[in-house]
């Protein structure tokens, strides 16, 4: 007996119960047979505490399309899934939840116990996005499930460390870092984003010392003068050249500072001298260095004064900047002050402004690092799609200074070194050190700061996988096939991928890279909480079906590029679904028997239906093509195309008078060939739309227990057929035409008329009579000669035909023209209205301009109209 579908699709009826029968049936674990070729993506593993957002749904849907086709392909397919700790973002939560629930900050509990905590939290709250990417129809194996904290990850993690330290490429030093006041911490360079703001230039005078002369000096910051040991001009400056090697007063401080010669002055900036605050300006540090100019610090880590900053200390760096202004206007030293709008480092995570800051932290030595890693995307070993990432990623890599990896937190991976109390000796290992090895001391402890999150996720492709241990995934699974990201964590995450994947396993990690945009709201904004225009995946998902989400953000998708997201498409992915839904019961409801969608034969074959059979091989070549390329969004535009217009509209309209002769042979051959597309159709839809493709695939005559293990469709050139193709495409043509031209004459539905056609192809055209009888209001058709010609009947035109329309069986002439004429009144009213006002010199001087320029477009629509109305009247006087 033929199953049946529902009246309704019922996402919620469907989804929930399907995702358990597949993670139940394990099709989401690879089978690890011989022969199979492997192709793995490792998730780009969001934040443990976090929650789905609309960019990890498009970032999901994307792997999912890719790692479903895969899987239907035969391929051996491990898509690893797995949370990120996500230090800073954390460690903030957590302390925001014992500040506002207990009243205590971290430091009342103390280190231990302040961790303890932040497991528990993780643990509470950790699954909570691994089960929103379930709703979405994630096909992860989560039987590998991983989390960069775990004991396979933490290891990795240490191992990597120590042989870098080993080969010197990291190190502890003294350096300018980014320092967030705010987080408490150092900031690696692509955690920092910089901003336009509008500031000020000071002018301050500097008085050079045993003088009465002055250099003028601009600076947007003036709260760090307070730190000065240097004054530099260019040495071809000749303004300045006599004054190399003197001295000048720092106002305020009253303390004397050299003026030095280096090539980092630009002689046309400013003019032409610049202040050097070493320990809180990156270039100034370098410049220092050069001229052994003295380090002074005069913020603290709360971005207040220090010790440092005489009578300023205490004050927040604002309150400071104050202060020292007033104080310069009131001595006479400030000269003017200019506006300047300047790029400003702001704290990727919280939004605070960076206080550049000396500070002794650990580092990675980039350059050698960065070598290979710039090689491998040259020669071609790893690539970027689309291609133009490549540049931003190349433009990155070549000018990458080193890598601040320290971080003043408590939560994540604690850096493995560990420091003698006695002799002072620092001793760098995977293992926990209790004893000194150069003086024999057990009074040891271990460095404070944990490493960057980014450090620990960038060994993520083969940490996953078990190394260092050398397992059976490691050696299968790796390298990885293809990295699925936005174009925003180039820098902060690919980059370190690809150094790490090649220093430590000699391969890169992932042979390319599909870049794709951000997810921005209809009005091309980004989505924030501070705008409130941010949409909850989760909430698309319980009004409209997982189904509905994916394919709306698969839709709009173009690789690298932003899209924006409309409500209006989702609904209309929503209808989508119910149009196949739809289809599926007609055809059920149309099958006599069981028949098998394995193959089709096609020596029985009508021409609709060798055409269709033949647009759906196209198809499969097309979509597989593009699947292929990364064009999801054209692969997907394909299939809506074909499912809601070539099939649901015509085929199953075609087949309509066959499937109503139940005793004809046609009846089983229609049956057959509608069961064939439309479950092999379901299969190339499947990686996009899981959950309706599934249930209706179920329910069709099927052989194997699921979609998602089943084959997907591959192209045959035996099912191609260009003549009937082409037959069918000029039926199909010449119905359209008559179909308009009916639309243009408002001749309803339900009225008839003889046609004539005039054609070379009068075979075609007699054997397609029935179509035109049931899709072209014709109550019979007749082949007329070349001579033909008719001047009461209206003409259609084709490539392939003249259509002859009899005016008289179609059109009461009288009432049309009534009708018309009565439309045309009424439009001549409107274009009244509109040039009396604009005739009014008050309202188009007072009006809104968009008001007056509504009326205006209102005015052209209406006169347009009109003259339609007016041919259409002649053309019935005729």
């Amino acid at each position: 007996m033929i199953k049946q579908l529902d009246k309704k699709y019922d996402p919620k009826a469907v989804e929930d119960r399907l995702y358990s029968s597949w993670c139940e049936k394990g099709y989401f674990t690879p089978k690890m047979e011989e022969g199979k070729k492997p192709f793995t993506i490792v998730i780009p593993p969001p934040n443990v505490t976090g929650q789905l957002h609309m960019g990890h749904a498009l970032d999901n849907t994307l792997q999912d399309i890719l790692i479903r086709t895969k899987r239907m392909q035969g391929y051996n397919t491990l898509w690893v899934p797995g949370t990120d700790h996500a230090g800073i973002a954390t460690q903030i939560k957590v302390e925001e939840n014992l500040r506002v629930n207990e009243g205590l900050s971290r430091h009342d509990l103390g280190r231990e116990a302040f961790i303890e905590r932040v497991w528990e939290w993780k643990n509470l709250y950790g699954s909570r996005i691994i089960n929103q990417l379930k709703k979405l129809g994630s096909s992860c194996d989560w039987t590998r499930e991983r989390f960069t904290m775990d004991e396979t990850c933490s290891k990795a993690v240490k191992k990597v460390f120590v042989s870098l330290y080993e080969k010197g490429w990291i190190y502890r030093g003294y350096r300018i870092i980014n320092w967030c006041p705010k987080c408490a911490t150092a900031l690696s360079d692509t955690e920092v984003e910089h901003k336009d703001v509008d500031g000020n230039f000071w002018h301050i005078k500097y008085r050079i010392a045993g003088t009465d002369d002055y250099l003028v000096i601009a600076t947007t910051r003036p709260e760090t003068m307070l730190g000065d040991t240097g004054i530099a001009v260019n040495p071809n400056d000749e303004r300045y050249k006599h004054l190399v090697g003197k001295t000048a007063i720092l106002p305020l401080m009253d303390r004397e500072i050299p003026i030095v010669a280096d090539d980092y002055v630009d002689l046309e900036f400013g003019t032409g001298c610049v202040k050097m605050t070493p320990c809180h300006d990156p270039n100034d540090f370098e410049v220092a260095k050069r001229h052994n100019l003295e380090m002074i610090v005069v913020l603290d880590d709360k971005a207040k004064v220090n010790e440092n900053g005489g009578k300023y200390q205490g004050m927040d760096r604002y309150e400071a900047r104050k202060a020292i202004l007033a104080d310069l206007d009131e001595l006479g030293l400030l000269v003017k002050v200019e506006p300047h709008s300047h790029a400003v480092g702001h704290c990727y995570r919280c939004g605070t402004v960076v206080e550049p800051l000396s500070s002794r932290q650990w580092f990675v030595k980039m350059e050698e690092l960065a070598k290979p890693a710039i090689a491998a995307v040259k020669e071609g070993k790893l690539r970027f799609v689309p291609e133009r990432f490549s540049k931003m990623y190349l433009n990155w890599m070549e000018n990458i200074i080193d890598w601040c990896i320290s971080r003043q937190l408590w939560w994540g991976h604690r850096i493995p070194a560990y420091y003698c109390a006695d002799c002072g000796e620092m001793v760098v290992a995977e293992s926990d050190v209790h004893v000194c090895p150069k003086c024999g001391s057990k009074n040891m402890s271990q460095e404070e700061d944990v490493l960057d999150t980014w450090f620990s996720s960038a060994l993520w492709p083969f940490s996953t996988l078990g190394w260092p241990e050398k397992t059976t995934d490691l050696e299968t699974f790796y390298p990885t096939s293809v990295l699925v990201t936005g174009y925003d964590i180039i820098s902060f995450w690919v980059s370190k991928m690809i150094f790490q994947g090649l220093e430590m396993m000699k391969e890169v990690p992932f042979h390319d890279v599909f870049i794709h945009g951000l997810v921005r709201d209809s009005q091309g904004r980004k989505m924030s909480k501070s705008l409130g225009n941010g949409i909850d995946p989760l909430e698309i998902i319980d009004q409209y079906g997982a189904d509905a989400l994916r394919f709306t953000l698969a839709t709009g998708n173009s690789p690298g590029n932003d899209m924006r997201f409309y409500m209006e498409r989702v609904e209309a992915s929503r209808n989508f679904a119910n149009k196949i839904w739809n289809a599926a019961r007609f055809v059920l409801m149309n099958l006599t028997e069981e028949y098998l969608p394995d193959s089709i034969d096609t020596s029985d074959l009508a021409v609709e239906d060798k055409w269709i059979v033949s647009k759906y091989n196209t198809l499969v070549k097309d979509v597989t093509e593009n699947i292929e390329k990364y064009e999801l969004g054209i692969a997907v535009a394909k299939l809506y195309d074909f499912i809601w217009d070539i099939f649901c509209d015509w085929y199953i309209e075609l087949c309509k008078p066959r499937l109503g002769d139940k005793d004809s042979a046609g009846n089983k051959t229609a049956q057959k060939v509608l069961t064939y597309v439309l479950s092999n159709t379901l299969k190339l839809l499947h990686p996009f739309m899981p959950f309706i493709t599934e249930e209706i695939w179920q329910t069709l005559p099927h052989s194997g227990e699921s979609i998602v293990i089943s084959s997907f469709p591959v192209y045959d050139e035996k099912l191609c057929f260009e003549k009937e193709e082409e037959e069918m495409g000029a039926v199909i043509e010449a119905i359209k035409a008559i179909r308009n031209r009916r639309a243009e004459m408002n001749v309803p539905p339900a009225k008839r008329t003889h046609i004539f056609i005039k054609s070379e192809k009068k075979e075609l055209f007699e054997g397609a009579a029935m179509f035109f009888e049931k899709l072209a209001g014709a109550s019979s058709i007749e082949m007329v000669s070349a001579d033909f010609e008719n001047e009461d009947a209206v003409q259609a035109v084709t490539f392939n035909a003249v259509i002859y329309l009899p005016l008289a069986e179609l059109v009461d002439f009288e009432a049309e023209k009534a009708r018309l004429n009565k439309e045309l009144e009424t439009t001549l009213k409107e274009i009244e209205g509109a040039q009396n006002k604009l005739g009014n010199a008050e309202f188009v001087a007072r009006a809104p301009e968009a008001v007056v320029n509504a009326e205006k477009e209102k005015l052209k629509k209406f006169t347009d109209k009109a003259e339609q109305l007016r041919t259409a009247i002649e053309k019935i006087k005729a």
